[in-house]
């Protein structure tokens, strides 16, 4: 078992897919926000890819193991401690009963895992054991983890014994700096975009606004040219409104008259009035993910075909072929 002594700035349960199917019913995904961090973290402790696992958040809670776990910590470095001593990342490594797990600076990326082996034991709910946080659905208690709670673990899915000192190879070791890039399927409604626009959107270096989370990530930068158009019957008087449609997860929209993209991750909305002028790949959100308030993000147009061969690249890297044997 584990308990939240202390509570951080958000954790939460989450797996690696989530639980695709329901969005057209308004429940969107959930799932990790860096899915490739969370999968490896499992693999190093012996678990199926898609186990839960706690997602923490900038600022870390502090976890006491009260039994014995081998355990990996993988994501962006938020300075795990155990007992006050530096915890190697991408590695698994072995908590005693009465070990507490804290965190310090946030050294890079903005989200850390913590696998345990056996996975964290909480209900299915629409065969996912994600949090969806403002549905109030899965994870524990259909929220984020608070002071108090205590998490059960699953028992292994292979023995213990040799997990510890597995590693991650360092070459399949994502790298979370101050800049991402992110790949972008063109369309949906970017016809209200003129040319110019378009090509502001893709040459533009956007910093990532404070307004981020789990719902929708906030770009700051110059505004996008539209085209001078009347919105249709049903829509709103902004350039960019359309008749409500749906969101893809990923997809990118500007709020106001071309400014201020905002990108929708795992938890956000599934439709609304506003054109997507673009939908990131699924395999770039794990990137998403791990940037920060004051990074800077560059969007480049990509073909449909583009993202599928993404994902089969990241599948291939969620595999014990990732994974080496001590030091």
């Amino acid at each position: 078992m584990l308990e939240i002594v202390q509570q951080g700035l958000e954790a939460s349960v989450q797996d690696l897919y989530g639980r695709p199917g329901y969005y057209s019913q308004g429940i969107p995904p959930s799932g990790a926000q860096d899915g490739l961090s969370l999968g490896l973290g499992n693999l190093l402790v012996g678990n199926d890819k898609n186990e839960a696992g706690i997602e923490i958040t900038m600022l870390g809670p502090q976890v006491r193991f009260r039994d014995p776990h081998a355990i990996a910590l993988t994501g962006g470095d938020l300075s795990p401690k155990l007992n006050g001593d530096p915890v190697p990342m991408w590695e698994t490594v072995g908590a005693k009963a009465g070990d507490l797990l804290s965190f310090g600076r946030m050294m890079n990326g903005c989200r850390a895992y913590l696998a345990v082996a056996g996975g964290i034991d909480v209900p299915l709910v629409l065969g996912s054991k994600a949090t969806y946080a403002r549905g109030e659905i899965g994870g524990h208690e259909g929220r984020v983890l608070r002071k108090g709670d205590v998490l059960k673990v699953g028992k292994p899915a292979v023995p213990p014994v040799g997990l510890e000192g597995r590693r991650v190879d360092p070459s399949r070791i994502p790298q979370f700096g101050a800049h991402a890039d992110l790949r972008v399927v063109i369309g949906v409604e970017s016809y209200v975009y003129t040319e110019r626009g378009i090509k502001t959107f893709l040459s533009t270096d956007w910093q990532v606004s404070s307004k981020i989370d789990r719902v929708g990530y906030r770009y700051l930068g110059p505004q996008l040219e539209c085209v001078t158009r009347t919105p249709p019957f049903g829509a709103g008087s902004d350039p960019t409104n359309v008749v409500d449609s749906g969101y893809p997860v990923g997809s990118v929209h500007t709020t106001g008259p071309g400014v201020e993209p905002i990108l929708l991750p795992n938890d956000a909305v599934s439709g609304g009035g506003f054109a997507t002028i673009g939908t990131v790949i699924a395999v770039d959100l794990d990137r998403v993910g791990q940037s920060k308030t004051g990074d800077t993000t560059r969007f480049t147009s990509v073909r449909i075909d583009d993202g599928y061969r993404a994902w089969d690249e990241r599948e291939n890297l969620l595999t014990e072929s990732s994974i080496v044997q001590g030091r």
